[in-house]
């Protein structure tokens, strides 16, 4: 009895997971329904009688609009025909995934049971099987519960049609989409060369304004170009079809991100981790290549010949960006000599390209938080599942709130973006049951380390605090 209580509470468990993922669960009832609306609205207008020669005319022509409706209704219906279960139980066995229980879901169905060879070697083979006992195309994904310390094992599957339909009605890859990329791309590089003046000297000319402004743009865009390449590289490597990216604009920032949605099934969640993980740590290398290549030509941490002044304002209140100015500050020592080119009322002088990748490295920690499907969410999901990836996003979604509130504009920008328009989860993957392995675990870890220091607020640079001095000129702008 406890033993079929336990499959009961993972066989809905395993039905809630996909119902958040699958939407409708079954398109051959819609399309059933839709057909019974279609016949009933054909027989009223048969019934009706009207001398009308206009009248008759309009009837005439709603009449042969439904009937082609119902057409195409009942070819529709034979493509999205539910799948007969009986026929695919069959193709399970011990050589490949023993299916114990059988159940509808959607137009398809979920076996539990158990595999009896390595994953990769069982899903061509049940793909093989399942596509020709149903006479059309199937998707399978393998996924694993836990209860009561009993590992239980599902194989769902669907036909392929009807995920293909669901990634048709999401897709971005239109021509409206690359147009609303590009849209965005020059947007966003409006915001980068604006944001860039903010730091110039007083009296700046337009030639300061093109020795100054230009490494730092180019930098910036070098940490979006070398992180771009390397999420498209891992992706074609696991056969994952991304759609357009989309920069995100900021006039504080000029730049807060590359969006991109996933337009094909996920093989495995080492596709779900590697692939945010390439984006993320390769900007983060660009960063700090960038910075320290600064520092190096420039011989000290002053800005060197085309230094930017960056200004206390531009920290004020921003706990997210309270570690560049924890890097380039304090402004000052009791001395006055740990960075003596200060200019009062002015700021800070810093080298172009070093500002440019301390920013990458701060828009890359915003990326990394576990929120949605920001690149922290997807590695969430990959390391520790999809409920808790799910509690960690309403946390942070949560505590972004909470900083918002307390002043911090990019908080709450940045907060809302990621629970409105990145919120919810992706896809599963194919297989859900191959752990990551420890070296995979291990890279998780870093990359939300580095996001903590990175974004963790500093107490001197942001808010009072009787173990940090408050920042240098604070009063004087």
């Amino acid at each position: 009895m406890e033993g079929k209580e336990d499959q009961q509470e993972m066989d809905w468990k395993t039905d809630e997971e996909f119902k958040r993922f699958m939407g409708n669960p079954s398109i051959e009832a819609a399309i059933k329904l839709e057909k019974k609306r279609a016949d009933r609205k054909l027989k009223e207008l048969d019934r009706e009688s009207n001398g009308n020669p206009i009248v008759g005319l309009f009837n005439k022509v709603v009449r042969d609009n439904l009937a082609r409706e119902k057409e195409r209704l009942e070819q529709a219906e034979e493509t999205f025909k539910a799948l007969d279960l009986n026929k695919l139980k069959s193709c399970f066995g011990f050589d490949t995934f023993f299916a114990t229980d059988v159940r509808r879901f959607g137009d398809g169905g979920i076996f539990i049971g158990n595999l009896r060879r390595p994953i990769e070697e069982v899903i061509p083979i049940l793909e093989k099987k399942l596509t020709n006992a149903a006479g059309r195309e199937v998707v399978l994904w393998f996924m694993e519960e836990k209860t009561n310390d009993i590992t239980k094992q599902a194989c769902v599957v669907q036909p392929k049609a009807e995920i293909d339909l669901q990634f048709e009605s999401t897709k971005l890859s239109t021509p409206w989409g690359y147009v609303s990329a590009i849209a965005l791309c020059v947007t966003t590089f409006g915001t980068i060369a604006l944001m860039s003046g903010f730091f110039l000297k007083p009296g700046a000319t337009f030639d300061d304004y093109l020795a100054d402004v230009l490494p730092l743009f180019g930098g910036f865009i070098s940490i979006l170009g070398v992180s771009e390449i390397a999420t498209r590289v891992t992706a074609a490597r696991y056969g994952v079809k991304l759609s357009p990216s989309f920069l995100v604009p900021s006039n504080w920032t000029g730049c807060l991100g590359v969006m991109n949605n996933y337009e094909s099934l996920l093989p495995n969640k080492k596709a779900l981790f590697d692939i945010p993980v390439a984006r993320t740590a390769s900007a983060y290398l660009t960063s700090l290549v960038l910075a320290i290549a600064a520092f190096i030509s420039d011989g000290s941490f002053n800005g060197g010949d085309n230094a930017l002044f960056i200004r206390p304002q531009f920290f004020y209140n921003n706990p997210l960006l309270s570690f560049v100015q924890f890097v380039i500050g304090p402004y000052a020592d009791e001395l006055g000599n740990v960075l003596p080119n200060a200019v009062e009322g002015v700021g800070v002088p810093v080298d172009p390209l070093a500002f440019a990748g301390l920013l990458g490295m701060v828009v890359t920690s915003l990326n990394l938080l576990p929120c949605g499907r920001l690149e922290g969410g997807r590695i969430a999901q990959a390391m520790f599942g999809r409920r808790t990836a799910m509690l960690l996003s309403f946390a942070t979604s949560l505590l972004l709130g909470i900083g918002g509130l307390s002043g911090s504009v990019l908080c709450l920008a940045w907060g809302l973006f990621a629970t409105f328009f990145r919120g919810g989860e992706e896809m599963p993957a194919k297989d859900e049951i191959t752990p990551l392995g420890d070296n995979r675990f291990a890279w998780g870890i870093v990359l939300g380390l580095i996001c903590f220091l990175t974004l963790f607020p500093n107490g001197g640079g942001t808010f009072s605090n009787p173990f940090l001095s408050d920042p240098f000129f604070r009063g004087d702008l």
